[in-house]
């Protein structure tokens, strides 16, 4: 019930701050299921997108539209694309991140080519600029398979993660290598530990997943928090607008220490 409110919360929200009047900033997020908000049940797979929206205060509204097994081709004839350029204001903000579902070559439906890709996401920064706002765009996150033939490194799986770099270089737009970012940290974190983060389940333990589950591309809670906690410390590093909305913690909890 609670990830069905947050569907419908979100929808929401684009019709409710859409209008010219609006005193928050907006912020979108197109993506895939790794940034998705999620059904019951689904449950406990996480997109990151779900806590990263925690992270800010009530002058930044954030609109989550990533959606599972969508590729930059099959969110934009679904008109998932459109509906953020219909409430897309001056000033607002827009997190681009696909790549898992471009590169499946075998599911015709949502494969796009290296130039259909590239394209695309270029297309997509141009109408964000045209609106007068700003885009961020993203490589894919990691995938969590480690090499033990190679002092277990994981292997990189996204061939189109550097393309989504040059088209940030060609465009002049913000861009984080999730990537790359990702597969670091879930490296140094070893074998066991990262599974902690994925949809490690084993059977009998869950209802949503009776025979167990071991999926090396989604999340749990934990690590969709971490993801969301890995983009949080790169906008602060980069200085990156939105820092200023961040939301300002509880006096109470400045007393607290790790």
């Amino acid at each position: 019930m609670y990830y069905k409110i947050l569907i419908y919360i979100s929808t929401l929200l684009i019709f409710t701050y859409s209008d010219s009047t609006s005193a928050t900033t907006q912020l979108f997020m197109a993506g895939d299921s790794t940034m998705a908000i999620k059904e019951t049940k689904d449950y406990p797979e996480t997109g990151w997108g779900v806590p990263f929206q925690s992270f800010f205060s009530e002058q930044l509204t954030v609109i989550n539209l990533a959606k599972n097994g969508r590729s930059t081709r099959t969110f934009m004839t679904e008109g998932l694309w459109q509906q953020i350029l219909d409430n897309l204001q001056v000033g607002d903000y827009v997190i681009i991140q696909f790549g898992h579902n471009d590169e499946s070559a075998k599911k015709k439906e949502r494969y796009t080519t290296e130039q259909e890709y590239q394209d695309n996401l270029t297309n997509m920064i141009e109408q964000v600029q045209e609106k007068g706002a700003n885009a961020l765009l993203m490589s894919p996150i990691t995938r969590r398979y480690f090499d033990k033939s190679s002092d277990f490194k994981i292997s990189p799986t996204h061939p189109y993660s550097p393309l989504v770099k040059k088209v940030a270089e060609k465009t002049k737009v913000s861009f984080f290598d999730m990537d790359k970012i990702t597969r670091e940290y879930f490296e140094k974190m070893g074998d066991e530990q990262s599974s902690l983060r994925f949809m490690h389940i084993k059977p009998n333990l869950h209802p949503n997943y009776p025979n167990g589950i071991k999926d090396n591309t989604h999340f749990n809670q934990l690590g969709a928090r971490e993801v969301a906690q890995l983009v949080l410390q790169l906008l602060r590093a980069n200085n990156h607008p939105l820092i200023h909305y961040i939301r300002k913690p509880d006096p109470k909890h400045l007393t607290y220490r790790y």
